[in-house]
């Protein structure tokens, strides 16, 4: 069924209905994640979801379910795109942030900070300690080269 999320966890374990955005489609293939030959932006199919049809952490409430249930979209969004568009933008913004010394390079690095919190948010419940030591190190490095192209240091 395209709700179930396709993983029992034994008699009695609540069912977890997938996100709208993540369910599969019936019927043409070729549509799946949204693209195909009669849809616009797309000729061929696009790249299907990963397996595992959940995007909330379960048991999230408050704040968590929230940001989880309004970054589903921007998440598909995301993963439909060609693979290179996101790692070259931020690497293009992250150059300009370092070169650019004024702040302009401030600016530039804005973007990037957002993301890289947001994700570190979105993937914190499943990180080991030392990937939160290292997401909670790139955040500061990202904050303070923010800092220093407005000149606050």
């Amino acid at each position: 069924m395209a709700g179930d999320t396709g993983q029992d966890k034994g008699p009695g374990a609540p069912k977890v209905s997938a996100h709208p955005l993540a369910r599969k489609p019936a019927g043409d293939p070729a549509r799946v994640g949204g693209r195909g030959p009669g849809r616009p932006g797309g000729k061929g199919a696009g790249r299907p979801l990963p397996p595992g049809e959940q995007f909330f952490t379960p048991g999230a409430t408050g704040l968590r379910r929230a940001v989880e249930t309004r970054s589903a979209t921007a998440l598909v969004f995301l993963f439909q795109l060609p693979r290179w568009v996101v790692p070259v933008v931020m690497v293009v913004l992250m150059l300009t942030g370092v070169v650019v010394a004024d702040w302009r390079g401030g600016l530039a690095v804005l973007p990037v900070l957002a993301f890289v919190l947001w994700l570190a948010y979105m993937s914190w419940p499943s990180l080991r300690p030392g990937a939160r030591l290292l997401r909670v190190a790139l955040v500061t490095f990202l904050a303070l080269l923010t800092a220093t192209r407005f000149g606050l240091f």
